[in-house]
């Protein structure tokens, strides 16, 4: 098995990897703050809380076409990376 492949089994590494993903378009970005209510001094100090994994992972759930571009940049189905939501913090 590859890296690619154990990040995406495992929920932490996933999300991290989405908000990568996220923060490469700084107006993707500045919604995702926006609508999270993070700043950026907040997402630097909890990138690694359940809490703010889970909150990347419902930003792209909440809007269809951010969940199914992260998914093909990503190389994941959407599906699977929605899935990871709920195993966050497990």
């Amino acid at each position: 098995m590859n890296g690619r492949e154990d990040t995406f089994k495992e929920p932490s590494g996933t999300a991290l990897t989405a908000l990568a993903w996220i923060l490469s378009d700084s107006a993707r970005a500045q919604r995702f703050l926006d609508l999270t209510g993070l700043t950026p001094e907040i997402l630097r100090e909890t990138v690694g809380s359940a809490a703010t994994q889970r909150a990347v992972l419902d930003f792209l759930c909440a809007h269809e076409p951010d969940l199914i571009a992260a998914a093909e940049s990503l190389g994941v189905e959407p599906a699977v990376l929605a899935g990871m939501r709920d195993r966050i913090g497990l």
